[in-house]
């Protein structure tokens, strides 16, 4: 599968009952042949997160763009308890493909699985093994060891941080990148910039505890400001948007790495965010959803895996700051893309999809 590029989310103003309108014709569809029916539940961060639910969504809303006579809609999981029922209801109303969005559905979405081997689903952020789940994952621990080599580059005081939402493998795989960039700065540059807020030895760290609540995000971030943080990465969906909002007003005090979605583009506090470290679900889940509908079969083995490599991930482009980076730094930047694409740099973590 090969990934092309960047799309703009923008801040969705959906609300939780909202669904995607069907489209009003069937240009595309040739022979006036049935819908085909893309049915999405998403994780409790709700689709406005700004994060992976919106750009889930997005690509729902650009496979349909591509075909218009793909139908979509979403459902919106308030509590974890909601993703059985969410993605059987998909099922009884005989959606031709269910998406699950995000690593905490992975069990729900296994089990719907299995008890319905006919129904194909997708799912963003885990793999449970299941032949009739097609995996799409990231290995955003590349982009984010640029994201740390870049945040320690920028520290004035010689002290970034990162911290997440829950301890899972799509949150902690950004954080163990982060750290290890940090790392190769120091190494390369023999400097000693701390790396606050993760460990990744232990794998221990900051959490909010929440994919929803901002002032869990400002709290945590608060804390690590306090230690003499200066940049500030969470990964922690919603949440995060009560760091960036913080920074916004600190008066650059301190800003922030956004995730997932250019933060430029989905948030409203650009001003304080420096980069993002780039997941491009809207074009892996346009490209699954298209390919559902053209009839082709989606393999849950091996799945998609982005990368550098394949654009998959990446980082955004600098924005407000392209004038307060400086051009060696953003050079440097770029050399780790071509090494880390090249093999040349092994970034590992735990929480890494297999290849």
């Amino acid at each position: 599968m090969r990934i092309a590029s960047i799309f703009a989310v923008g801040g969705l103003a959906l609300t939780a009952a909202a669904c995607g309108e069907a489209p009003k014709d069937d240009n595309n569809a040739g022979s006036g042949a049935k819908k085909f029916s893309a049915c999405m539940v998403t994780d409790v961060g709700g689709i406005d997160d700004k994060s992976f639910n919106t750009s889930a969504w997005q690509g729902l809303k650009d496979a349909k763009a591509a075909n218009d006579n793909i139908d979509i809609k979403f459902v919106a999981s308030k509590a974890e308890a909601d993703y059985e029922p969410n993605l059987t209801q998909y099922v009884n109303q005989k959606c031709d493909f269910i998406l699950a969005v995000g690593g905490l559905m992975a069990n729900a979405t296994s089990k719907i699985a299995k008890a319905n081997p006919n129904q194909e689903f997708g799912i963003v952020d885990a793999n449970p093994g299941d032949a009739n789940v097609y995996p799409m994952q990231f290995d955003t621990a590349q982009a984010a060891f640029q994201a740390g080599y870049l945040a320690a580059g920028m520290s004035k005081t010689g002290k970034v941080g990162t911290y997440g939402g829950l301890p899972i493998p799509p949150v902690t795989i950004f954080m163990d990148g982060f750290v290890d960039g940090v790392k190769y700065f120091n190494t390369t540059k023999k400097k000693n910039v701390q790396a606050l807020g993760w460990n990744k030895e232990t794998q221990k760290g900051s959490f909010t505890n929440d994919f929803a609540k901002q002032d869990e995000g400002k709290k945590v971030s608060d804390a690590l400001v306090a230690q003499g943080a200066d940049v500030i990465m969470p990964v922690a969906g919603g949440s995060g948007l009560g760091t960036t909002a913080a920074a916004k007003a600190s008066g650059g005090k301190y800003s922030t790495i956004w995730v997932d979605v250019d933060g430029c583009q989905s948030t409203p506090d650009c001003s304080a965010i420096i980069t993002t470290v780039v997941k491009n679900i809207p074009e892996a889940v346009k490209e699954a959803v298209v390919k559902a509908a053209a009839g082709d079969k989606l393999p849950a083995n091996p799945g998609f895996v982005g990368t550098l490599a394949n654009n998959g991930v990446s980082i955004a482009p600098y924005h407000d700051f392209d004038s307060k980076v400086p051009a060696e730094l953003k050079a440097e930047v770029d050399k780790i893309k071509a090494d880390i694409a090249a093999g040349t740099i092994t970034v590992t973590s735990k929480a890494q999809p297999t290849k």
